[in-house]
């Protein structure tokens, strides 16, 4: 390869090389992570399976394949898996700390784990957080549901821009939901 490069360039093969290693980690990824995704929606659509467990199946791929590439590329450059070990568990142990201290925010995380296993409403369907008894609330369309918030797209006139909530996921355990929908009542995942 010293050949190829002109004599300038002679001093910093090894970081080219590097570079070159990593561009090649990121694309094999990338590529990898493309390839899975058409995977998951190809079976997701031949099985008729909810749209959570392709959208789901997407973000475990993704993590998991872009945090491997992380420590590849870290491994290429030079940093330990014993120094990635001792800073995750000392991030690990300030991280807890943080989060016994944030209790709402393990609150939504429970509240999330339970909508995923009871399923009292999912993705595309219409729903209203009521304020009282009888009183209207919040109410839209489910378009997400991930560990702290639900988004919903809120109900707005035909020529309106649509806007969208996030509503704290403990929230729908605080209030009684309201689900509207032309389906049958979505049933739980461990029916």
């Amino acid at each position: 390869m010293k050949d190829f490069l002109p004599d300038y360039a002679h001093p910093f093969i090894d970081v080219i090389t590097i570079a070159l290693q990593i561009a090649l980690i990121v694309f094999v990824a990338l590529l990898l992570r493309s390839m899975l995704h058409r995977l998951i929606n190809r079976i997701s659509e031949d099985k008729q399976l909810p749209l959570e467990f392709a959208i789901g199946g997407r973000r475990v791929v993704t993590f998991l394949l872009l945090g491997a590439a992380l420590l590849l590329a870290l491994d290429r450059v030079g940093v330990s898996g014993m120094v990635i070990w001792t800073a995750f568990t000392g991030f690990a142990a300030v991280g807890a700390i943080a989060f016994f201290a944030a209790w709402s925010v393990l609150s939504n995380i429970f509240c999330a784990v339970l909508i995923f296993t009871s399923r009292p409403f999912g993705l595309r369907d219409r729903i209203e957080l009521l304020e009282g008894g009888d009183k209207p609330g919040l109410a839209g369309e489910v378009m997400d549901i991930n560990l702290i918030y639900t988004t919903l797209r809120e109900d707005t006139g035909p020529d309106a821009e649509p806007s969208y909530l996030r509503v704290p996921n403990s929230l729908f355990f605080q209030r009684t939901t309201r689900l509207r929908t032309r389906e049958s009542v979505v049933r739980s995942l461990l029916d």
